[in-house]
């Protein structure tokens, strides 16, 4: 293994690392930054259809250009198949980015994220112990903050009321991950991620939809009347934050204590960090940046609060600051802008 010196702050030494959900957006980017880093990687997928699949098939036609990327087509819920994956795949570290994401889609499709966020990730946990893995990052959701309404959000305030399926399944991998933690001492860490977006980004996520939509002068639909404000956060601020997590593996928070129990941290191996970008954007103001970056005006059909969406997000960064010393900074003008020119670029509009 040779030491390397990368984009962030230490020297690290290469590793085999499992990226689960590597054709997804976010798992793309992570994965992209890992094998940057001199790191292979083996990354999973199901490649199903909740959006277009030629999307997560060209994100990973750009893996494959690395040499130290394989890829497998494999559901995180196929017990047999991850069994077999981590029996041959000697993985140091997981980072698990797979679940069937969505909010408004899990009113319609609850089973969904039951097979896929809870038993996927059981499936990844009981490898994880069995094989000693060194590390499991996995994405936790903003969502599990729910009804809170304590604003900025913080991983030390208690997410007992979630307000859709998709959240209900985030706050359950917390708890699973705290079990294996306490269980077996395996060092797990959840990342909070607060509406991420970018290049190579969802299309089911608003600024996809509403580029989408302005350029093909169509309606776009806003919601809560265009006054819900969002964390919106940069794709590269948040792969700056999910590698530096890696690397700072969890240990117990040696204050914690059962009398006043924080649920940010614990006597056992597992740590919860928030990945916002402290700046609440409310979405009329995106819309007016989209407009600027597009040069075209939207035409909006505005619209109440729909079920399962909170009106505000709002992320409190301080541990992720204080932890692995780092916080988001892309601003929204500047995020949009790289968006936009990624969008026009990959549809040639």
């Amino acid at each position: 293994m040779s030491l390397w010196a990368g984009p962030t702050y230490w020297l690290k030494i290469a590793m085999k690392i499992l990226v689960t959900g590597a054709a997804g957006f976010i798992g793309m980017h992570v994965a992209q930054r890992l094998l940057e880093c001199g790191d292979e990687v083996v990354g999973i997928d199901n490649l199903n259809d909740y959006y277009d699949v030629r999307l997560k098939e060209s994100r990973l036609a750009h893996l494959r250009a690395f040499p130290n990327f394989s890829f497998v087509k494999l559901d995180v819920s196929d017990n047999e198949g991850i069994s077999s994956l981590f029996a041959n795949g000697e993985f140091e570290r997981v980072v698990h980015l797979a679940a069937q994401a969505g909010v408004r889609y899990s009113l319609q499709n609850p089973h969904a994220y039951i097979n896929s966020n809870v038993v996927g990730f059981l499936n990844i946990l009981e490898m994880s112990r069995r094989y000693r893995i060194e590390h499991v990052v996995y994405a936790s959701s903003s969502s599990v903050y729910g009804a809170n309404t304590k604003m900025p959000f913080s991983v030390h305030d208690c997410v007992d009321h979630p307000i859709s399926l998709y959240a209900a399944s985030k706050k359950a991998n917390e708890l699973m991950a705290h079990c294996y933690s306490h269980l077996y001492n395996i060092p797990t860490t959840g990342l909070r991620f607060f509406t991420v977006y970018g290049p190579w980004g969802r299309p089911d996520m608003a600024v996809f939809l509403f580029t989408k939509s302005i350029l093909e002068g169509k309606p776009i639909d806003v919601y809560n009347d265009g006054k819900m404000k969002r964390d919106f956060t940069y794709i590269d601020d948040i792969v700056e934050g999910v590698v530096r997590v890696m690397q700072k593996t969890a240990v117990p928070n040696p204050s914690w204590s059962s009398d006043k129990p924080d649920p940010g941290s614990s006597y056992a191996p597992f740590r919860l960090y928030n990945i916002g970008n402290h700046k609440p954007v409310e979405l009329l103001r995106l819309i007016e940046i989209l407009e600027d970056s597009l040069g075209r005006k939207a035409k909006k059909n505005l619209l109440p609060l729909q079920p399962g969406d909170v009106p505000a997000t709002y992320a409190d960064v301080d541990d992720l600051t204080r932890h692995v010393d780092f916080k988001p900074v892309t601003s929204i003008e500047t995020g949009l802008r790289r968006f936009v020119e990624w969008y026009r670029s990959y549809n040639r509009v």
